[in-house]
């Protein structure tokens, strides 16, 4: 019977290699930089009281409060496990399986491709320009049957801003053809603006967001997927009756109050100039990509020597080297001070070893 499984799987997944999450690789070490999560914590109180009754499936205290957060209506929001289950439903709602097809603009996050080929949706990869930036000809080239465009702006692993100019022109070319989907995990990181003021513009236009990066809040898994009212309604059909626990709506609200709001911002500020700094200093030592994330890619001579060196100083950091055109790259999420010391102390000496 040890192999029932393996004879009960789907045929189609038999070759599927599951996305290696940070918490999947694991590591033994004293400094985790390697999921881009903020390092900071805040307080927030729980009441009890409800959690013998289903949650609400939409709680409308946190709907309300994101939609003032994010500028939009709360028609035009859904609250989520994460934003990878926004990933999921919007796959899941429009793609017909061994039909339809997503595009993808590699080197980017690795769950889009994953929720598409679970759900038995091809995958056709339009790979980024020499700029990273979204090759708006290539993807009107390969337009056969996808539902969906997925554009990560700020991008994961690269830290690259994806250039307006260039959304609108694929939002505006595919306007009546297929959704583009901008992932904003890491907007609150960037000095660009967010594309949610073209909502009412585009009714192509989907934004993913999260409360795990800027707020802090990896733990709780909770996003937003956001568009017009007319997609809205569609996702709503698919997702799970109860998708935001009542545990998570308590905190997840809380973040949202004006007084959090502050404390983020200033946090963000905080990181974003230790973002700099970091920078700066491998920017001395070899390539160093831009990044308006919480993190830095930077390109070395051996990246397993260097993970290797780096796990022996106790730091965890995230080999990219499988990702297109990122060979020999690590991304380095930006942590507390007392910690980007400690990781920039560590980087150097292994420079001066490596060379």
């Amino acid at each position: 019977m040890s192999d029932l499984a393996a004879r009960l799987l789907r045929q189609q997944l038999s070759d599927l290699v599951p996305y290696e999450s940070a918490r999947r690789l694991g590591g033994d070490g004293e400094i985790w930089l390697n999921a881009n999560e903020n390092p900071y914590a805040h307080d927030y109180q729980l009441d009890d009281s409800r959690f013998g009754r289903y949650p609400e499936f939409q709680p409308p205290e946190l709907i309300d409060r994101y939609a003032a957060y994010a500028g939009v209506n709360n028609k035009q929001l859904l609250a989520t496990r994460g934003a990878d289950e926004g990933i999921e439903l919007l796959i899941r709602t429009f793609c017909e399986p061994q039909q339809d097809k997503v595009i993808i603009c590699p080197p980017t996050y690795g769950m889009y491709a994953i929720s598409a080929r679970t759900n038995l949706v091809d995958v056709v990869n339009v790979p980024l320009d020499g700029d990273y930036q979204v090759d708006v000809d290539g993807v009107l080239a390969n337009m056969d049957s996808v539902k969906l465009v997925f554009v990560c702006s700020p991008n994961n692993p690269t830290g690259h801003d994806m250039q307006p100019a260039k959304l609108r022109q694929l939002l505006e070319a595919l306007k009546d053809q297929a959704l583009v989907v901008v992932d904003e995990a890491y907007i609150e990181f960037s000095e660009q603006p967010s594309v949610l003021n073209w909502l009412g513009e585009f009714p192509n236009l989907v934004v993913l967001r999260t409360l795990s990066k800027a707020f802090a809040l990896a733990g709780i898994r909770c996003g937003f997927t956001l568009a017009n009212e007319a997609v809205i309604q569609q996702l709503a059909k698919v997702i799970a009756p109860y998708p935001v626990p009542e545990p998570v709506a308590q905190v997840a609200i809380q973040a949202l109050s004006d007084d959090n709001l502050t404390a983020v911002a200033n946090e963000v500020a905080g990181l974003n100039a230790l973002r700099a700094e970091f920078a700066a200093t491998m920017t001395g030592l070899t390539e160093v990509f831009p990044s308006s994330g919480n993190y830095v890619l930077f390109r070395v001579p051996d990246a397993l020597a260097c993970m290797q060196a780096m796990a022996q100083a106790g730091i965890i950091l995230r080999n990219q080297s499988k990702q297109l055109t990122l060979q020999n790259c690590i991304r380095v999420t930006i942590g507390t001070e007392q910690e980007m010391a400690r990781t920039t102390s560590a980087l150097q000496a292994y420079f001066k070893e490596a060379v």
